[in-house]
């Protein structure tokens, strides 16, 4: 049994297959998965886990060189807006803002969306891969 970091075999498995460009998508429990993406469900019930609780395990999984948020998400949800670009700041990470439909649209491409049991609008991240050289 594994010990340490992501638990849930579905979403280590992705992680672990990741590839350069390769996108990720962590969404707020509203978020709509596109047809045709895997959907690693982890809500149990609103706010657990928190997409705080799910980004913080992803992020040390693996390594970004992107991450796309809804532009609604700096008047709409400021504290996720003010998090998301300093950890972008510390990490190097280009950080991209769309219009929310354009968000959704894009994750259509993602090898996953994972569903948090996050309840605050505009929660939703778009991860790129990098590489870890």
């Amino acid at each position: 049994m594994k010990k340490i970091g992501c638990l849930n075999s579905e979403l280590s498995y992705v992680l672990a297959k990741l590839g350069h460009f390769d996108t990720l998508t962590i969404g707020d429990c509203g978020l709509p998965v596109p047809k045709g993406v895997q959907r690693i469900d982890l809500a149990v019930t609103y706010g657990v886990p928190s997409f705080d609780d799910v980004f913080s395990v992803v992020d040390k999984e693996a390594k970004f060189q992107k991450a796309t948020i809804a532009v609604e998400a700096k008047t709409q949800n400021p504290e996720f807006y003010a998090k998301i670009h300093s950890w972008a700041k510390a990490n190097h990470i280009e950080i991209a803002e769309v219009p929310h439909d354009e968000l959704k649209a894009q994750s259509a491409k993602s090898v996953a969306v994972v569903r948090t049991g996050e309840c605050h609008p505009y929660c939703n991240v778009i991860l790129e891969s990098n590489v870890s050289f």
